[in-house]
């Protein structure tokens, strides 16, 4: 199915934009909060709010908080659904014109710049940004919507703290994400720089900070890195933290929580709504060679998540010892 065939066949199925409730806004806010809308995104504070999972209901939450949290550099190909722009006086140009343009969602632009166009009209958006309302999901569209009606290589340093508009649920044809993990950021420039040009110098530095990264059995939000004096494995899980936490458990308790010789489970954190288990791994061993023992573990896992039983002692005293090691990224 190409991929304007897909957009119109997944136009209905996206997720209401954060807006009051028609009848009543004493009704709970469509972010997921649990608050009122008078009291959440209906306020006068609203753009400070935090939605605690701004990707929910995406299937590549998980990719996505991965990109916007630790991924150095990486961009994706998005899928847009005809119609995304809402601006009145250019929606019918714009929209036409959306379609036939490229647009790619990114780790990081140059400056944390919200979003930039290239002279052929690709589209760059980026997720670790200068600054951010607390809805995420709704500052990448505002950045979208800014690039899809400017002109050719155009920057967009920030995106203003909206309280209203459309999210990435609302824009996109859901489905998975297809990363491409970069070693360097050479994807920024649409033509080689001047060797000695201040641009150069500029992308030089940049790479020099990457800490080399790849992805770890072909698994949504699943990476290895390396930090120097030892390597990480660090998996974006897409479970509900209660049920997560407890299976977590029982593998520790049956002394399965590792990945095998050269691996020590060393903690979790939270991300916009979703646990990130981190594993230590020996530095010398290729990331390919986590392949194996990442699929062996999650074939466990899945194992422990399926299991009704109450924790025994043993895995109740597991799950404490987890839950010390765990701090949530705001």
């Amino acid at each position: 199915m190409s991929k304007k065939n897909a957009r119109r066949a997944q136009a209905g199925s996206g997720t209401a934009t954060l807006e009051a409730p028609a009848d009543n806004p004493r009704r709970p806010c469509s972010c997921g909060s649990g608050r009122r809308y008078k009291a959440c995104h209906g306020s006068a504070d609203a753009a400070d709010l935090i939605v605690p999972r701004p990707f929910a209901g995406l299937q590549a939450e998980t990719e996505l908080i991965a990109l916007r949290e630790f991924v150095p550099s990486a961009t994706t190909e998005l899928t847009l659904r005809d119609g995304v722009v809402q601006t009145p006086d250019q929606a019918e140009a714009a929209e036409a014109d959306a379609q036939s343009r490229r647009v790619l969602l990114t780790t990081v632009l140059p400056g944390a710049a919200a979003a930039l166009t290239r002279a052929d009209g690709t589209v760059l958006l980026g997720m670790q940004v200068q600054t951010h309302s607390g809805d995420l999901s709704r500052d990448v569209v505002a950045a979208l919507e800014w690039a899809l009606t400017a002109g050719p290589s155009q920057v967009l340093s920030v995106v203003g703290r909206a309280t209203e508009g459309p999210r990435l649920q609302d824009v996109l044809v859901d489905g998975p994400l297809e990363v491409t993990v970069h070693d360097d950021f050479s994807w920024w420039l649409e033509q080689p720089a001047e060797p000695g040009s201040e641009v150069a110098a500029s992308l030089e530095r940049a790479n020099q900070a990457i800490l080399p990264t790849k992805r770890v059995a072909d698994r949504p939000g699943a990476y290895w890195v390396d930090a120097g004096d030892r390597a990480h494995l660090r998996w974006v899980r897409p479970e509900d933290e209660a049920p997560l936490m407890a299976a977590l458990a029982r593998l520790a308790a049956a002394d399965e929580l590792g990945l095998g010789e050269g691996s020590r489970y060393v903690g979790s954190f939270r991300a916009h709504g979703r646990l990130v288990p981190v594993w230590d791994l020996d530095r010398d061993a290729h990331p390919s060679e986590w392949d194996a023992p990442a699929l062996a573990f999650e074939e466990r896992l899945q194992r422990a998540l399926a299991s009704d039983e109450p924790l025994t002692d043993a895995e109740r005293r597991a799950r404490d010892g987890i839950l010390g090691r765990q701090f949530t990224l705001r």
